[in-house]
């Protein structure tokens, strides 16, 4: 008896050529070579009787019957994912893996913790974690879970609030000796003030302060800017470059170390907000919930401490 479903491997190689973009990129994805998908689309498109790529030697683009076929797949395929999901961590002990995506700030400083408790409680939930300085898409990139910073745009993803992390000034105990520490937030414009360059718009990041109980957006208008990994501007700040703006949860420790001072602590008391988020058509594996509660229990602890 032949078996119904034994083309099925063809049909992910359909699906994730389009994904990719090209036989040779989905190649290398699939650890093999662009023959030998090219053979696995030529027998599915027999198959099926139709015409599912054009291919050129410049590119490849879906047939009306290929769009309409490839939404079908990814939905089937979604439906064995979630078959999946739900049988994980049936047992006694929690199992399975969970896709996650985190920016350099939360990842280097915040998660390391929020990640030792997890792993502890569960020690056969295999994470796999990207560190990013840009959001991924969730969907098309196959990620469970990503934690993202800032007011979230009405993107239709589901989210669960982990903090709102307090902000602060900060500067290396030698740039104080050398130019002073500013007295108020006027006073930040003779002083070295390191930017960051927001690569969703190209422009300067404001820093978030306080002052007289209203809250201020400053631009800072240094001759030093950093783009892409915001982490930079909190390096050149404890080498002693300049001041600038960062979260308590990176500064406490550079602090407590006599790497770096706060300045003018009476314009902190603001802060900005980082959620877990998530698809809402795609449900969450049985450990991918328990991380969620994990990390938002964990936070609270912290906060608590």
């Amino acid at each position: 008896m032949s078996r119904r479903f034994d083309h099925l491997g063809d049909v992910e190689i359909f699906v994730t050529v389009v994904e990719k973009g090209s036989m040779t990129t989905a190649a290398v994805a699939l650890a093999t070579t662009p023959s030998v998908l090219s053979r696995a689309i030529t027998r599915l498109e027999a198959r099926l009787g139709v015409q599912l790529l054009r291919r050129t030697t410049r590119r490849l683009s879906l047939t009306e019957q290929g769009r309409l076929y490839l939404e079908q797949a990814r939905a089937a395929f979604a439906l064995i994912d979630d078959a999946e999901r739900t049988m994980q961590g049936q047992g006694d002990e929690l199992k399975g893996s969970v896709r996650l995506s985190a920016p350099t700030t939360y990842a280097h400083h915040r998660l390391p913790g929020l990640l030792q408790r997890f792993s502890t409680q569960h020690p056969q939930v295999r994470i796999e974690l990207n560190i990013a300085n840009r959001n991924v898409d969730l969907v098309a990139e196959g990620y469970d879970l990503a934690i993202r910073m800032g007011s979230l745009p009405d993107s239709g993803l589901v989210a669960r609030k982990l903090e709102d992390a307090a902000m602060c000034l900060i500067a290396a105990p030698s740039y104080i000796a050398r130019a002073g520490a500013p007295a108020d937030i006027g006073d930040l414009a003779r002083h070295r003030c390191l930017a960051f360059v927001m690569p969703s718009t190209g422009r300067v990041s404001p820093w978030i302060l306080r002052a007289d109980g209203r809250d201020i957006d400053w631009v800072p208008q240094g001759g030093l800017q950093v783009s892409d990994d915001v982490l930079g501007v909190v390096t050149l700040a404890q080498s002693g470059l300049g001041i600038c703006q960062t979260y308590d949860f990176i500064a406490q420790d550079l602090i407590a170390q006599g790497r770096a001072v706060e300045v003018l602590t009476q314009a902190r008391g603001r802060s900005r907000p980082f959620s877990v988020i998530y698809a809402p058509h795609r449900r969450l594996s049985s450990a991918s919930r328990a991380l969620i509660d994990s990390f938002v229990a964990t936070v609270g602890g912290m906060d608590d401490e």
